[in-house]
């Protein structure tokens, strides 16, 4: 991006991943609503923790710090064991969207961020509804 900022900059490198990542993980902990999303997950959040902590480092115009260590990120396939349908994709962007904004992630950055997550999300699910 000639002239700008990534978007990994712009909200503060990688303290700011850390914070996103470890409130969106609290969160989706925490909130019944989210039940459904935490139980996709293992018991022990560590390895996923670091694991979207790297790949969003990088998905954002960070340095790849995902790909040495576990290869193409082949997001999609990563996930196709799962039942990713519009309930699971909904709740991951309401847990998403919540730690943005928890982590103050405003503005232009934040209407980025939902957009771009909107549409990752939207193209991890594989059931029809």
């Amino acid at each position: 991006m000639t002239g700008q900022n990534s978007l990994y900059e712009s909200i503060g490198g990688i303290d700011k991943v850390d914070e996103l990542v470890d409130r969106f993980y609290d969160l989706m902990a925490l909130e019944k609503t989210l039940s459904d999303l935490r139980a996709m997950h293992p018991a022990d959040l560590s390895g996923s923790r670091e694991k979207l902590k790297f790949f969003l480092t990088g998905w954002m115009g960070g340095p790849d710090i995902y790909s040495p260590k576990y290869g193409h990120p082949m997001l999609r396939a990563r996930h196709l064991p799962f039942k990713i349908g519009m309930k699971e994709r909904n709740q991951w962007l309401a847990c998403m969207y919540q730690a943005l904004e928890d982590c103050g992630i405003e503005g232009n950055i934040a209407d980025q961020l939902h957009e771009s997550f909107f549409n990752t999300a939207d193209w991890m699910r594989n059931q029809p509804n």
